[in-house]
């Protein structure tokens, strides 16, 4: 096989994992409710209980199916996909007696992407009036006709190839052939190709166990912290430089909070480690298998913590010498490699592992190239729009920071504004919008050229635009450039604050979130909505300063336009940033753009000794000239 068609096929399965990833993470709590109420409540579990035992029989038949059904439908076509997902997945519930996970993990995409087709293909004959009919229905006659195929054709099939995978791997099992199984998970954990081992195979295959049996060992197979844990512990004894400093923080991150991808860098640096957690999996899982361990419901994260509190009743025996001997054979074969490396373990080595692991963890996404087909020439370049989750924050500051470098530059026949995803307008010709937000831009607006950025503010969108309309000869207009009104009361004196004490980044946000409250620029909910905005994506924009803003689903919390500076001399932490000035914003309509207009200018055109001015000056009347001055 080629290397092309090897990194294809790789891509493929990354792609496949993170898919199941999607269906089956965001349900965990309820495997995990259901896991507890079997391991207290069924005949052999802590509490045995006949009549509470009932509770957790329906969670594994329909509850659980019919939530990753769902996830699996709105992940192809949001809530409506969910819908038709679940409906289809109901069907090959129904005609089954074992809990229908691999069922749901089929009829759920599948119901999501027909309803989506046929949308697609009536979206412009719908007569007017008649929108709300013709979806209700559509999704009542489609979703039937699915559960029946799923009752029909779907579940009888499913079942016969689940019966053929689990008499093999009981086979497996019987041979005393598991512990081979590592010759796989742990070479792909290290490629991310684990999800879709793990949640398309083990998991199911585990809990349909752990109903029978009360546990189950597949649930261990890839979330044993033991064998990355060895080769950090190896690392920590025989390693050398930034590889052995680094290994503490590494290994509590690790084994205490579950994160895996922490130790991978690591192996990445010398490749010939996939060997230590290999034989550390194999000595884990024989260990496990001949004392008879296993958990009740997947370990999420893989944390040793969220493992014991998985472990039944009669299990942590096996499971604590699970993890226990896979440490120490991994630990012993990585040691023998590390000392006898001449890699001095030095800090660009292991910056390097990290590089290609993001690499490798990025490869596959379904990220498009801002070489898209669709290009617009400088001559009919009339509508550019800036979009975001809100439309409120970092879109407005992108707008208006390349509107002002259009108009200085004498192109002032072309508008630039910024607006929420999901309102982007049918005459936009070119769109900037997040990498992250890439494919809900393309759906919203199929007609547009697509920019993509990592980060709003610092990107190349204006060198681009300016070289295309250069290129072809479009005439500027050497007009004075007409500064945006700042409008008063967006920002006060008083919601200037400076001399901060540094926080947390979510202190500082929930600080400037209060802050927008009192002001009465909205209403509280709207400051949990900065926190969730926070969570998707940053809003550290550079140069020191954050504008942290609500999601879209708070939007309508916005009660006027407002707008809040909060300093903080010595920085509040924003990943590996610092942001010295947290600027909260709420937007409605456009009365706060002028002040991001300024903004704007300010980072562009300030030096990093005038940045550090504002940033440490004990006069609030400094900030406030800055952000409110029209040119």
């Amino acid at each position: 096989m080629s290397n092309q068609k090897k990194e294809g096929a790789q891509e493929a399965m990354q792609k496949f994992g993170r898919f199941l990833s999607g269906m089956v993470l965001p349900n965990i709590g309820a495997f995990i409710a259901w896991g507890l109420l079997t391991a207290l409540f069924i005949p052999t579990g802590w509490c045995p209980n006949e009549y509470l035992a009932q509770v957790g029989a329906p969670m594994s038949k329909w509850l659980i199916p019919l939530l990753l059904g769902y996830s699996g439908g709105a992940a192809i076509y949001g809530h409506r996909g969910g819908v038709l997902g679940t409906i289809a997945t109901a069907g090959v519930i129904a005609g089954s007696d074992i809990p229908m996970f691999l069922g749901a993990m089929i009829m759920g995409p599948l119901g999501g992407w027909v309803i989506k087709k046929f949308d697609k293909a009536i979206e412009d004959h719908i007569p007017t009036g008649f929108e709300m009919l013709v979806n209700n229905f559509s999704a009542g006659i489609i979703g039937g006709i699915l559960a029946i195929l799923a009752f029909t054709g779907i579940g009888p099939v499913v079942l016969a190839a689940n019966a053929v995978l689990r008499a093999g791997v009981e086979a497996i099992v019987a041979m005393g052939l598991l512990p081979l199984a590592s010759i796989i998970i742990e070479p792909a954990k290290v490629l991310f190709l684990n999800n879709a081992i793990n949640h398309g195979v083990l998991s199911p295959l585990g809990i349909q166990q752990a109903e029978q049996y009360g546990k189950s060992m597949f649930f261990l197979l890839e979330a044993n912290p033991g064998p990355g844990f060895g080769v950090l512990l190896a690392y920590w004894f025989f390693g050398k430089g930034m590889a052995k400093e680094s290994t503490p923080g590494a290994m509590i991150i690790h084994v205490l909070g579950g994160i895996h991808e922490i130790y991978f860098p690591y192996i990445l640096m010398k490749p010939v480690l996939v060997l230590a957690v290999i034989a550390g999996g194999m000595s884990g899982v024989f260990t496990l298998n001949l004392l008879g361990g296993g958990l009740i419901a997947p370990a999420s994260p893989g944390s040793i913590l969220a493992v014991l509190a998985m472990t039944p009743k009669g299990a942590f025996l096996a499971n604590v010498a699970d993890f226990l001997v896979a440490t120490a054979v991994s630990c012993a074969v990585a040691s023998i490699f590390i000392k006898g490396s001449h890699d001095d373990g030095s800090e660009e080595s292991l910056e390097a592992a990290r590089e290609s692991m993001t690499e490798m963890k990025n490869r596959g996404k379904d990220m498009p190239s801002n070489d898209n087909e669709k290009k617009v020439s400088g001559a009919e370049l009339k509508r550019i729009v800036y979009a975001c989750d809100a439309g409120m924050g970092s879109s407005a500051l992108g707008a208006a920071g390349l509107r002002k470098k259009l108009k200085k530059a004498g192109y002032t026949d072309i508008s630039v504004t910024n607006c929420a995803i999901g309102n982007i307008p049918k005459d936009a010709q070119l769109v900037v919008s997040h990498e992250k937000l890439a494919e809900r831009a393309l759906e919203d607006s199929p007609q547009a050229e697509h920019i993509w950025v990592k980060d709003f503010t610092q990107n190349n969108v204006f060198d681009i635009i300016s070289a295309r309309l250069k290129g072809e000869g479009v005439e500027t207009k050497a007009a004075p450039v007409q500064e945006d009104t700042v409008k008063e009361g967006i920002l006060t004196k008083a919601n200037v604050k400076v001399g901060l004490k540094s926080v947390s980044k979510e202190e500082a946000i929930k600080a400037a979130g209060e802050l927008l409250f009192k002001g009465g620029y909205v209403e509280e909910p709207y400051i949990q909505g900065m926190l969730n905005r926070e969570k998707d994506i940053t809003t550290y924009i550079g140069k020191g300063i954050a504008i942290p803003h609500g999601e879209n689903a708070v939007k309508e919390c916005v009660k006027e336009s407002g707008i809040v500076v909060l300093q903080y001399p010595d920085g509040v932490p924003f990943g590996d940033d610092k942001a010295y000035l947290i600027i909260g914003i709420a937007g409605r309509g456009n009365d706060h753009l002028a002040i991001l207009a300024n903004l704007a200018t300010t980072m562009d055109e300030y030096s990093d000794e005038q940045l550090h001015e504002l940033y440490t000056t004990k006069d609030p009347d400094v900030l406030y000239k800055v952000f409110t001055k029209v040119d």
